[in-house]
């Protein structure tokens, strides 16, 4: 039924994932293996769960439509590029933003959230 809501991974304050009106959700995503590590490996990383989730909701990479990045330096801008461009090679490119903003933790140095279609 088009009008179901489905979350996924939902605690006290969010869900990781909601699946509504034909789309896929995901909340903003940030390391926890790589946390305090380079941009590259963080990215990385998180790019790893993305696709664990979206997998999850029945969906992969290759239905992406938006991203939204933010990065902790903006200096560090070149060093997520090649790791999000190896990522998204081998499908259509979602539309995307990247901005600098400060993240909830000093350790933290890039954060990402997408949507797809499921």
């Amino acid at each position: 039924m088009s009008g179901d809501i489905v979350r996924h991974d939902e605690n006290n304050r969010m869900s990781l994932a909601v699946e509504a009106g034909g789309f896929v959700f995901l909340a903003g995503l940030t390391a926890v293996e790589t946390r305090g590590g380079t941009v590259a490996a963080q990215t990385k990383e998180i790019l790893q769960r993305i696709d664990h989730h979206l997998a999850q909701a029945g969906t992969s990479k290759a239905k992406l439509v938006s991203a939204q990045i933010w990065l902790a330096d903006a200096a560090t801008f070149n060093e997520l590029n090649p790791v999000w461009e190896a990522w998204v090679a081998d499908v259509g490119k979602p539309v995307r933003a990247c901005v600098e903003s400060r993240l909830a933790d000093p350790a933290l140095t890039v954060e990402i959230m997408v949507t797809a279609l499921r």
